[in-house]
């Protein structure tokens, strides 16, 4: 962990404290892009290592975010104390299906992932190419 700018409290997170303060949390935003157009989604999650797995349902975000390059974000904010962190993960999002490694396929189902929009049948698994971080801490 390095601080940016000693005068403003931000500090740039390591890959390592980004995937801590991923398995903190269980409900992130997923953006995409869908027929040109940009969207930003509330979802719950949780990791497979450093991949994020979600479930959906067929329709719009399946679409858009099936074999797609994609952004994923979660945040914790103290409004009191105007400090909170986000962690953005960047990658590729793949539904997760019968035709891929065995091993997978079951370490995902294994998952604890309990949607609360209620059962959603298909499972996406998003590779991350980038993990990235942000703390702001007030003095």
């Amino acid at each position: 962990m390095r601080l940016d700018d000693l005068n403003s409290g931000l500090e740039m997170l390591d890959r390592e404290e980004c995937l801590r303060l991923l398995a903190t949390q269980e409900i992130g935003r997923l953006a995409f892009v869908i027929g040109g157009h940009p969207d930003v989604l509330p979802v719950n999650y949780t990791l497979d290592g450093d991949a994020i797995v979600i479930r959906t349902d067929s329709g719009r975000k399946l679409e858009g975010i099936s074999r797609s390059t994609v952004a994923f974000e979660v945040d914790e904010i103290d409004r009191s104390r105007h400090a909170g962190w986000s962690v953005v993960v960047h990658g590729l999002a793949q539904e997760v299906t019968p035709y891929d490694r065995q091993e997978i396929v079951q370490r995902v189902a294994d998952l604890p992932l309990h949607p609360w929009a209620g059962d959603k049948l298909h499972v996406v698994r998003l590779a991350p190419t980038s993990i990235t971080g942000r703390r702001l801490r007030q003095s």
